[in-house]
């Protein structure tokens, strides 16, 4: 884990949740996915402990367990999400998708803005570049921060894995497209913050990944 970088793992789905900051101790909130107090408290005594002040929230994407703390941080540090225009059919699903599971679920508040494929998000030294990746959901997207060689991919990549492609709004042609053209189009040795699991490096997935290697499809 970077220096920067603080992953917490959250809700009945083990979702990773990420905390990244820059020099002036600001950070931004990836994928919120605290379901409980419990969650929420560590969040919080992480932030309070090393002093860092949330100045902004994205979500990769909306399924349910990547927006379970919306509206928490948006309570505590009043932060709308910031996200793709295209995933705000999966966020409109979520209050559905949590009853069908069983989870408590506090409606997210209405996204701040959007983020487009190729755009630039700022957190002060830190440049986050919008990669467009759907096909485990409607307008997915990954974050890629160059200079420090690290991507933030949600669950469109993991550690000898992929995202899922059978839940609404999925592609699984898209996702293989998604993967190989911008994923893997990445440095070789660019580190891989995944929604699930452990870390990777798109080396290691180009070279195994039992799903989608350079230029075909596996399974999918």
């Amino acid at each position: 884990m970077s220096d920067f970088i603080q992953e917490f793992t959250f809700n009945p789905f083990s979702e990773n949740t990420f905390v990244v900051w820059n020099g002036d101790n600001e950070c931004v909130i990836i994928d919120p996915g605290m379901s409980n107090r419990y969650e929420q408290q560590e969040l919080v005594a992480f932030l309070d402990a090393n002093d860092l002040t949330p100045i902004a929230l994205i979500n990769t994407h909306c399924h349910i367990d990547h927006v379970l703390g919306n509206a928490f941080v948006f309570d505590k540090w009043g932060l709308k999400p910031i996200m793709h225009l295209d995933a705000m059919q999966t966020l409109l699903m979520a209050t559905r998708s949590a009853e069908m599971f069983g989870i408590n679920y506090d409606p997210s508040p209405q996204p701040a803005r959007f983020l487009n494929d190729g755009d630039f998000f700022a957190l002060g030294d830190l440049q986050f570049q919008v990669l467009l990746v759907p096909g485990h959901a409607p307008g997915h997207i990954a974050l890629y921060l160059e200079k420090s060689g690290v991507v933030f991919a949600g669950d469109v990549l993991f550690n000898g894995s992929v995202g899922r492609t059978d839940l609404p709004g999925c592609d699984a042609k898209q996702l293989v497209h998604s993967i190989q053209e911008k994923m893997y189009a990445l440095p070789d040795e660019t580190v891989v913050y995944c929604g699930h699991g452990p870390a990777t490096t798109i080396g290691q997935e180009k070279k195994s990944n039992p799903f989608v290697r350079p230029g075909f499809s596996v399974l999918l």
